[in-house]
């Protein structure tokens, strides 16, 4: 029987089988190329992301190619089998290596580990200069340049405030100076063409310029007043037809009379009743100013002197304030006791005051005083307690 089989079919069969088989191997090897290609692309993000968090502070030189590696060597291998070479050269080759990307980055971590350090440094510094010494913070620069402190006392008039300014070593004439002053303005505050700045030159301690004159003294006590003036309300004292000037007056009239904080409304009230009533102050702190004398005890023929000052002889208030009162005084003098009170003398004990309205308590009250003061030996007591 005749073989009618082709004679090229074993031929041709084995050729196929030839083709088959490589094209399972090209495909075998695309697979692989393609995961070798995604585990690079893999491996550039992550080295991405880790040089951004090298430029944030974090580890410049991570290995980020020891995952990849990990799961590449984990993997079993592929046949050692080349590739035809139309498919190896389809293959993309390995992502290239950037030296220069990871020198920039770890000079980038470089400044900002500098940068940083350099604040806290700088914090450090600024720190132990707060807290060094005395643990308060630095002086204002304008106190740092002061070189002299002067203590004005609450109550004390011109004529001591220049004594004390001559002490200091302030330069100039004190009392010349603070007879008037460029750009403050008495008639601001009710005063009629005063014969000095009695009254406006407000008690306090001062921190004066390297070289201190009189003026730098005389300018800061009326920058102090106007400040502290502001504050003070002046509608009870309008309602009773009383400047700002008036009760300065009552003010300085309080300062020097208070022994403790709680009588100077009582003093003021006691002002305010017999101005009402048309009575004399009889006030000898007013005396005492137009004397200038502030340590020897009054006598009779004091309290019968010519002057307007004399408030046992007139009913008014004095024509100036008697000395420069603290802001407790000028706000007791302008929001006095709602008493009535029409008479006061110290205490034996020289604490404070004795109030009332009657006057044969007053006088009561006026003996028990000078026996306490005769048995001192004709000063005044001072045994407040």
């Amino acid at each position: 029987m005749e073989d009618w089989s082709d004679p090229f079919a074993d031929e041709e069969a084995a050729r196929e089988r030839e083709r088959r088989r490589a094209e399972r191997e090209a495909r075998r090897r695309d697979q692989g190329g393609k995961r070798v290609q995604h585990q690079g692309a893999l491996a550039e993000r992550v080295r991405g992301l880790m040089g951004a968090a090298g430029r944030d502070g974090a580890d410049p030189e991570p290995r980020v190619e020891s995952a990849p590696a990990a799961r590449a060597a984990a993997a079993p291998p592929d046949p050692p089998e080349a590739p035809p070479p139309a498919l190896g050269a389809r293959q993309p080759p390995p992502p290239p290596r950037h030296p220069h990307r990871r020198r920039r980055r770890v000079i980038a971590v470089a400044a900002v580990v500098l940068f940083v350090v350099g604040i806290v440094a700088a914090a450090a510094a600024l720190i132990h200069h707060y807290t060094a010494g005395s643990g308060s913070p630095p002086p204002k620069p304008q106190a740092a340049r002061g070189v002299k402190n002067v203590t004005i006392p609450e109550g004390y008039d011109r004529h001591q405030i220049a004594d004390l300014a001559k002490k200091d070593g302030l330069k100039g004439d004190y009392l010349t100076s603070s007879e008037s002053f460029k750009g403050f303005d008495p008639a601001k505050y009710g005063a009629d063409n005063p014969s000095s700045l009695e009254g406006f030159l407000f008690p306090a301690t001062y921190e004066l310029p390297r070289k201190p004159t009189v003026d730098d003294l005389i300018a800061r006590q009326l920058d102090a007043f106007k400040q502290y003036m502001s504050k003070v309300n002046m509608r009870y004292a309008k309602s009773k037809n009383l400047t700002p000037y008036d009760v300065l007056i009552i003010a300085s009239m309080i300062e020097r009379e208070a022994v403790v904080d709680k009588d100077r409304k009582l003093i003021a009230a006691v002002v305010y009743n017999r101005l009402h009533d048309g009575m004399p102050l009889q006030i000898d702190a007013t005396i005492r100013y137009a004397e200038n004398n502030w340590t020897k005890p009054l006598t009779d023929s004091d309290l019968q002197i010519n002057s307007p000052y004399n408030t046992y002889t007139h009913t008014t208030l004095p024509p100036t304030p008697i000395g420069n009162p603290g802001l407790a005084s000028i706000q007791a003098a302008a929001h006095p006791a709602s008493v009535d009170y029409l008479y006061y003398v110290a205490k034996p004990n020289g604490c404070g005051h004795f109030f009332t309205a009657s006057y044969q308590e007053f006088l009561q009250a006026n003996q028990r005083y000078e026996s306490a003061r005769s048995a001192a030996g004709g000063k005044s007591p001072a045994n407040c307690s």
